[in-house]
């Protein structure tokens, strides 16, 4: 049976290399294995790949992803964006603190670091060029800060997280809060620090005037991260509940209140949403073959049985887990990782007595760094089309901020309290 594994291993990573589209490459190599072993009958992959997206969680997916692309364009994220300008501006390096705190209030509506580059990116990177800021720190503190959208809910790799490991996406997406915030303070922190260096200056005069006029044009749009986010903590209702509420209530600002959306528009955002929510439920339909196959063949506990006196460490297990996410980060998309990673890394840490919900964050922390190194950086290529600023100027200027991202990953991966006070305090 080893011979049989190192086959699956070896026949998934060819077929990546080659090119190969994920969730067909672990479906390619996971049927190529059931032929080979004779194990089970052939049916079994297409009954697996039916069972894994058969959840109700899953649910959520679609609805977030559409709910973050109508207020890419119904107008909402420039509203959010002069708030967040009367609001920070007058800070040394003002706009790039207004990146970061848009970038929060943007994460409490998407849920995902590509759609808060691809439609508040645009925007800031071009009002900081505007304002004479460095292009390469322009796109840098842009791509950092929208790394902090899967962290605070919603959150779609969160809810992956969450079927993928049979844990609670509520617990999860609480769990996400508190070291998002702590993300946006890291980040701020080097702006000022950046900007001292650089002489950067403030880039408005601070009025209460302004900032009331900005305040009541964003007040519907700030609304929405209170909603979602409130409805979920309070119970009212289920992380699939909400993303149905936020599609609602992006529906009534753009249709209604704001008339930006038009049929014309909703039928692009319609079409996007069914091609990347198809995309990613391809990907976990596969994926979870790919895990019964780990799981039935107990390649975990194997696993485990080599690390050997390493294995009773929290410490070592944990680094060793950041080490291969970070890696692993670099070359593949976040959904892909986190259902290939999840039945091999997560028994052992829980096996050493770390939390299935703190493990969560600390993978798609780890994750949302990897969308900011190459080869693959999905966040770099996104804003690189949307800026005009080659791939090589963009992964520079980002450089300086992956040092208070690992710092951040650093706190949250080994005081546990970071992440779950708030859901301990929720829900237990």
């Amino acid at each position: 049976m080893g011979y049989h594994l190192a086959f699956l291993f070896f026949a998934l990573f060819t077929m990546l290399v080659l090119g190969v589209p994920i969730a067909i490459s672990l479906a390619g190599a996971c049927l190529m294995f059931v032929l080979i072993t004779g194990q089970v009958p052939n049916i079994v992959v297409a009954h697996r790949m039916i069972n894994g997206i058969d959840s109700f969680p899953l649910l959520a997916i679609p609805f977030f992803i559409f709910a973050g692309s109508l207020m890419n364009n119904g107008g909402i994220t420039e509203r959010i964006f002069n708030f967040a300008k009367a609001l920070m501006g007058w800070m040394r390096g003002g706009l790039g603190h207004v990146n970061v705190g848009a970038s929060i209030v943007f994460s409490g509506m998407s849920g995902a670091a590509v759609a808060d580059a691809g439609g508040l990116g645009m925007i800031e990177v071009k009002a900081m060029k505007d304002a004479g800021y460095d292009e390469e720190f322009a796109v840098g503190i842009t791509a950092a800060s929208s790394t902090i959208g899967p962290i605070i809910p919603p959150s779609l790799p969160m809810v992956i997280y969450g079927v993928m490991a049979s844990a609670s996406v509520g617990q999860l997406f609480a769990a996400g809060l508190i070291p998002g915030l702590l993300m946006g303070a890291m980040l701020m922190l080097m702006i000022f620090i950046i900007s001292r260096r650089r002489g950067y200056q403030r880039d408005a005069v601070f009025s209460m005037r302004v900032l009331g006029h900005t305040f009541k044009r964003a007040f519907l749009s700030l609304m929405t991260p209170i909603i979602i986010v409130g409805g979920i903590i309070t119970g009212a209702f289920t992380p699939t509940e909400a993303a149905v509420a936020a599609v609602f209530y992006a529906l009534l600002l753009g249709v209604v209140v704001y008339r930006t959306l038009t049929w014309r528009k909703l039928l692009k955002v319609s079409m996007e949403t069914i091609e990347t929510t198809a995309v990613i439920l391809f990907i976990v339909s596969s994926a979870s073959i790919f895990a019964w196959i780990l799981t039935s063949n107990q390649v975990t506990q194997n696993v485990i049985a080599l690390m050997g006196p390493f294995a009773d460490s929290k410490f070592a297990v944990l680094m060793m887990a950041n080490i291969v996410l970070i890696i692993v980060g670099c070359f593949m998309e976040t959904i892909a990782a986190i259902t290939i990673l999840v039945p091999v890394l997560l028994p052992m840490a829980v096996a050493v007595g770390v939390d299935p919900v703190h493990f969560g964050v600390i993978m798609v922390l780890n994750l949302m760094i990897g969308l900011l190194t190459p080869p693959v950086g999905m966040v770099l290529y996104v804003l690189s089309r949307v800026s005009n600023v080659s791939f090589e100027r963009c992964m520079r200027g980002t450089m300086p901020f992956l040092i208070p991202l690992v710092i951040c990953l650093l706190l949250v991966t080994f005081i546990p309290a970071i992440s779950m006070w708030l859901p301990t305090l929720i829900y237990r």
